[in-house]
């Protein structure tokens, strides 16, 4: 929990494990291990704790620590800001630690670009990036997909949160469910910093809720080549929300070990997290004479039901390793895999009057386990040929994953309810109508899939490398099938591929200021035509397309000089839809295309004051959707612009002393396709403060926030899940209180 840096500063290697290296690979090649050079000359190395297990380390925080001067690009590995073709923004471990964030979401916050959802029928985390939906599944770690827990990811799991914009399917490889089409997030596990660490936190915050965290992190050896990092945290009671309850258990252990040429890390994780009366989404009527959208409720208020509840436990691990066959040449591998299983009885509600709120609801229940399994391989070089520098990468993927699943539906048995006054029961036993798909109890194989991929890479530079152009391709291999409900019977499978090519150009126009531009591309496996459409049959039911394919075009500026960066960029994405044609046949056609502005800042442009974020202006609109009522209307979900800020200032005269604002705002969106159910803006202020000081030699940090501080009734999200238009209220004010000690 500790805010030091975690960078390494010149050692020099241990004389007798480099002459034990020597003598045995004298001893390979034949040689007396007494004609092995005097280990006594060897020159002072530089080495670095590394998340990512490569020679450079983290990429350095930028002035005012809340961000870092570049961050992981797929296989092209960590860049500097002003020298990739992307737009890349890292969130540090400072900022998460300050602002008290719990999970992915709440660091996600601090994000123009990003907006926070939540999944379909359940509490998962998702994210609107340039208005495409990332679900938590697809979240990477150490640049591997999915091997964090599935619905919400705790914020002591890791260092960093990175943001890729835009697709990246050559960089990172098609994610697993082919949603990563706006960007991709990275997070980067904890490393222990060359200093020890022992830092314990208490807290509290709104609704009686109780947190304890300790994190130990120490380096072992002569020359400090083993780092451990421990984390341990525990979060039990209510929320903001009236009978609101959470329980969180997570825990976590990172390595890294380091010699002159081989890098070595590795992760273990495990998080429990349960939820109960847990508030549900609300879908609002769509149809007929009492459709609109309901005023929000109020921001404390709860309709779930006291028998609802939602439970996750995790287990994962990782290896990551980096060898320098030479000065020139690198190669890398990385592995890791997750097991999970999840339960949950969940009562969504669907209003049927938006004016009086009335609503209905009932039993869903659903249990399943995840089993993933997933690599990578890859080799970077660089060479010269004449005055062109190149920076040549190769690499292999492979992803599989297994999901069983079963599930309850009672939707015949509706209990009548309401959004503003609530009927809640104790309990809601199944009734005979209920319909089960596999035991509940011991969940049967409904999903697996497989992902391959090579993918070869040069970033090539000319005139000293001032201009960097970087081309590429990846061919990928979509291999997947499901497996009926009851019977287990196997679905035709899945199996098709793609080249997914790359291109992309930096101008350093000076040291402080690049141009940049690129065309990439995401990948997602194409839908299965549906039996029935408008209640008419389909004639090439079961069929399934081809995969698709969105493809980015890009062009921006970056600055970074003087304690401030800025960037600028204008962004378009086109993702083909599927619809049924005249002819009855269900066919890939038309497109979702959304086009952008961006800008973000960041930085400390004075002593003492910081400032981080910006603003997106986005035309998010569907195109040759088959429907012409449909055609030119927005997208679900995606509002016309959408911006925060955030401002931190040291106190002048009163040393330790910090106070920050923050204001999150969104513009209105649609919940339905038809545009006929617009959803209000809204804007979010938050407030926090922050005391450093020193108690008998010991560093103790004091932090207190608040979020919503006007107590805003809103709602905060529309949809999170392709083609629907469902509501998430925006939390109560919150109050948040810790107290580090660092020992």
């Amino acid at each position: 929990m500790s805010s030091r840096s975690h960078r390494v500063p010149l050692r020099r290697v241990s004389l007798v494990a480099f002459g034990l290296v020597q003598a045995v690979w004298a001893n390979a090649q034949g040689v007396s291990p007494t004609t092995t050079p005097a280990p006594a000359a060897l020159p002072t190395m530089t080495v670095e704790a590394s998340a990512d297990a490569s020679a450079a380390g983290l990429a350095k925080p930028f002035a005012g620590g809340q961000v870092a001067t570049g961050g992981r690009v797929g296989i092209l590995g960590t860049q500097d800001n002003l020298s990739t073709p992307f737009t890349v923004t890292s969130f540090t471990n400072e900022l998460i630690q300050n602002q008290q964030a719990r999970s992915v979401g709440d660091v996600l916050e601090n994000d123009p670009s990003v907006r926070v959802a939540r999944g379909f029928g359940n509490f998962q985390e998702s994210y609107f990036i340039r208005g495409f939906i990332l679900s938590s599944d697809n979240v990477a770690y150490n640049g591997l997909y999915s091997l964090l827990p599935r619905q919400y990811i705790s914020s002591e799991l890791f260092e960093r949160v990175e943001v890729l914009r835009g697709p990246s399917a050559f960089l990172n490889g098609a994610s697993p469910d082919g949603d990563a089409i706006g960007g991709a997030i990275n997070l980067l596990p904890k490393r222990a910093g060359n200093e020890p660490l022992t830092a314990i936190t208490l807290g509290a915050s709104s609704g009686s809720q109780f947190y304890g965290a300790v994190d130990i992190g120490r380096r072992f050896g002569p020359d400090q080549s083993l780092g451990v990092r421990v984390n341990a945290a525990r979060r039990d009671g209510g929320t903001g929300v009236d009978n609101e309850d959470v329980e969180l258990s997570v825990a976590s252990v990172g390595l890294d070990w380091r010699s002159r040429n081989v890098r070595l890390s590795a992760d273990v994780g495990y998080q429990d997290h349960r939820l109960k009366q847990t508030r549900t989404n609300v879908t609002p009527p769509t149809s007929g004479a009492t459709a609109g959208v309901p005023s929000p409720a109020d921001a404390s208020s709860n309709w779930a039901q006291p028998w609802s509840y939602s439970n996750e436990s995790d287990t994962f691990g990782t290896v990551r390793g980096e060898v320098d066959f030479s000065d020139n040449v690198t190669g890398w591998f990385a592995g890791g895999m997750r097991k999970n299983f999840e339960a949950n009885t969940l009562a969504n509600l669907t209003v049927s009057d938006a004016a009086s709120g009335a609503a209905s609801t009932y039993r869903f229940d659903n249990t399943g386990r995840d089993d993933v399994k997933t690599g990578e391989l890859g080799v970077r070089g660089k060479f010269n040929t004449g005055s062109v520098s190149h920076k040549l990468v190769g690499s292999y993927s492979y992803f599989k994953s297994e999901r069983d699943n079963a599930y309850g539906f009672d939707f015949l048995n509706t209990l009548s309810t309401n959004l503003y006054q609530p009927i809640l029961t104790s309990s809601r036993p199944w009734s005979a109508d209920a319909i089960f798909g596999n035991d509940l109890n011991n969940p049967a194989l409904n999903q697996e899939s497989k992902l391959t991929s090579y993918a070869i890479g040069d970033t090539l530079g000319f005139m000293n490398d001032s201009v960097l152009l970087t081309l590429g391709a990846r061919y990928q291999e979509l291999n997947s099938r499901t497996y009926a409900y009851n019977t287990g019977a196997p679905s035709l499978p899945y199996e098709d591929s793609h080249v997914s090519p790359l291109a992309g150009v930096v101008w350093r126009a000076t040291n402080a200021l690049s141009v940049y531009g690129n065309y990439v591309e995401a990948l997602t496996p194409g839908d299965t035509a549906p039996t029935l459409s408008s209640n008419l049959p389909v004639r090439n039911a079961g069929e399934m397309l081809a995969p698709y394919v969105s493809k980015q075009k890009e062009v921006g500026v970056k600055y970074e000089a003087n304690g401030i960066g800025a960037s600028a960029a204008y962004f378009t994405i086109d993702k083909p839809r599927a619809f049924v044609n005249a002819d009855r046949d269900y066919v890939a056609g038309g497109e979702d295309r959304h086009q952008g502005l961006e800008f973000n800042v960041y930085g400390e442009p004075v002593r003492g004051l910081r400032v981080l974020g910006g603003v997106t202006f986005m035309d998010a609109k569907q195109q040759e959707t088959g429907n012409p009522a449909l055609d030119g209307n927005r997208v679900i979900g995606v509002p016309k612009q959408q911006g925060t800020l955030g401002v931190e200032w040291d106190v002048a005269g009163v040393t330790g002393l910090t106070l920050e604002g923050r204001m999150v705002a969104s513009g209105g969106s649609y919940a339905d396709a038809a545009n006929n159910l617009r959803v209000a803006g809204w804007a979010r202020f938050d407030a926090g403060v922050r005391y450093v000081t020193d108690v008998g030699g010991k560093l103790l940090t004091l932090r207190g926030r608040v979020e919503n501080i006007a107590d805003r009734d809103y709602w905060a999200s529309v949809g999170g899940y392709p083609d629907n238009g469902y509501l998430v209220l925006g939390n109560p004010r919150t109050f948040t209180l810790t107290a580090t000690m660092e020992f």
